[in-house]
């Protein structure tokens, strides 16, 4: 049986993170909304009590850093364990009830660094501690499909020269540091992808523009460009060693620890939307009922009621999937599942929201015409709606990618 309630080990933790969502983040969501491209200072004494947290041990795994896989662990199958992924993830839910561009706009927690938690071996963990990193996929040529990785490495004795092209970086400019992902051998396919640690003061890398955006305008978003970059071959995050045998899993590994972050941020800023949206009907005289049945209520209760229905389970597959992380147990069709479910009804409702309060919905009276625009880039990056159902549909009918496309 699950058991719904918030496991008691993070309850204060994640009433801090409420806190700093309410007195941080959303008291400046619309300041920084206006004023796309500057860098919200504000962020800097969050990020240092963050990182204070984490090294201290009472973060229990806050925002990207935290979330890891070790093979190596020894855990006891026969309890439930909930660990760094499962209060990541609770973590970013309600941080992103406070504004998801500037969860993305802190320092040291952005995509780039859940890759490194995810992938990079213990001597690499240490040695990049501290980094903020960007993660650099996508290129001009492709979106969701990151096995068309173009951008190239070559190996040049005691170092890899890349060359390429990569947009949508989130924090590309801010960060210092790329987690870039490229091929090492285009012949051998996805087998050969791998992902890389490209400092910004590396000769051969730069931020060439930044991108005006539909939402999370707080973050900001770059085209980077490698020309000839000379990066250490132990940047190389991971195994160095190409494995056809084991294709493009190792890459997925990733995706499998940060799409569920995803989710939570598609969960925490529709569950902004749906309670001011509550709040404002309630204002407006709709009486919404649990105990009846839709049909007896209005259209405005029976439609909020199916919203809230549907985003909770968007929740419960985003919980699974980071609970299934951390007994160390497969969750890469989980992780697409709670992706495409969250992304897809987090860009709904929010939508749906603006329609139900009116005139009120439309204006930047509330912050829910904002959470309607930040929540569309949710179910697109990380991999998009239609990506996230091909892998679910090749994991339940066994398929590889060659034999459904």
């Amino acid at each position: 049986m699950i058991n719904l309630e918030t496991p008691k080990k993070f309850r204060a933790f994640i009433k801090q993170a409420n806190d700093v969502a309410d007195t941080f983040l959303r008291a400046n969501s619309r300041k920084y909304d206006l004023a796309e491209h500057t860098y919200p200072q504000e962020l800097d004494l969050l990020a240092s009590l963050i990182d204070g947290m984490s090294d201290s041990g009472s973060g229990q795994g806050a925002g990207a850093a935290g979330v890891r896989r070790s093979d190596d662990e020894v855990v006891d199958k026969s309890k439930v364990k909930n660990g760094t992924n499962m209060s990541s993830v609770l973590s970013i839910i309600e941080m992103c009830w406070g504004d998801v561009g500037l969860l993305l706009s802190m320092p040291r927690q952005g995509l780039g660094n859940s890759a490194i938690a995810s992938v990079a071996n213990d001597e690499q963990l240490e040695r990049f501690k501290g980094t903020w990193a960007s993660m650099a996929i996508t290129e001009p040529s492709f979106g969701s499909d990151s096995a068309a990785i173009t951008t190239t490495a070559v190996k040049d004795g005691d170092a890899y020269i890349l060359n390429g092209e990569k947009i949508y970086v989130t924090a590309g400019e801010r960060s210092d540091s790329v987690v870039v992902w490229a091929t090492l051998d285009k012949k051998l396919g996805r087998a050969a992808i791998k992902s890389f640690l490209v400092t910004k003061d590396t000769p051969g890398i730069r931020v060439e523009r930044l991108e005006h955006k539909l939402g999370i305008r707080a973050s900001d978003t770059a085209v980077i460009v490698l020309e000839n970059c000379r990066v250490p071959a132990e940047n190389l995050l991971g195994n160095p060693e190409i494995d056809t045998k084991e294709g493009f899993a190792g890459a997925m590994a990733t995706f499998d620890n940060t799409r569920p972050l995803v989710a939570g941020m598609a969960v925490g800023c529709t569950r902004a939307a749906l309670e001011d949206t509550k709040r404002l009907l309630h204002e407006a005289g709709v009486e919404i009922d649990y105990d009846r049945p839709l049909a007896s209520q209005s259209h405005a209760a029976a439609t909020y009621i199916a919203m809230e229905a549907d985003w909770e389970a968007a929740l419960l597959l985003t919980l699974e999937a980071a609970w299934l992380a951390d007994n160390r147990k497969p969750n890469s069709m989980e992780a697409s599942m709670a992706k495409a479910k969250a992304g897809r009804v987090g860009n709904e409702i929010t939508l749906r929201c603006v329609e139900l309060i009116g005139t009120l919905g439309y204006s930047e009276t509330e912050l829910i015409e904002k959470w309607s625009r930040d929540s569309k880039i949710l179910d697109i990056f990380e991999g998009t709606q239609q990506i996230q159902q091909l892998i679910v549909a090749r994991r339940l009918l066994e398929l590889s990618s060659s034999q459904l496309r």
